[in-house]
């Protein structure tokens, strides 16, 4: 027995729509895009350092730390302490673009 098309392109969204987060969740970043990193670089570095250490201003060492990507797109969208909010100056894609390659920083390949 077939099944209707429609169920079957329901559950291929479905499959599409959830993959892949599980991996990003749990810290498992395999390709940060070279977008992620040229947005980090124009928006972040100056505080943050091309290594995610150099805590000037206040910034905190993002090789070190421990929180989801999940809270770090909140912090980068809503800012926080001295960090200024992103939500007007990037889009959702390129927010997550850079959480995205922030997250490898300090991880060995």
């Amino acid at each position: 027995m077939m099944k209707a098309p429609h169920t079957v392109l329901l559950g291929m969204l479905l499959l599409i729509a959830c993959g892949g987060s599980d991996a990003a969740e749990a810290g498992i970043v395999d390709d940060a895009s070279p977008k992620g990193q040229q947005l980090f670089k124009m928006h972040c570095e100056l505080c943050h350092g091309s290594d995610g250490k150099l805590g000037f201003n206040g910034a905190k060492d993002l090789a070190a730390s421990t929180i989801t990507r999940a809270e770090m797109i909140a912090q980068v969208t809503n800012g926080k302490g001295k960090m200024m909010p992103y939500k007007n100056v990037l889009t959702a894609k390129e927010i997550e673009a850079v959480v995205d390659y922030t997250r490898t920083l300090g991880k060995t390949k």
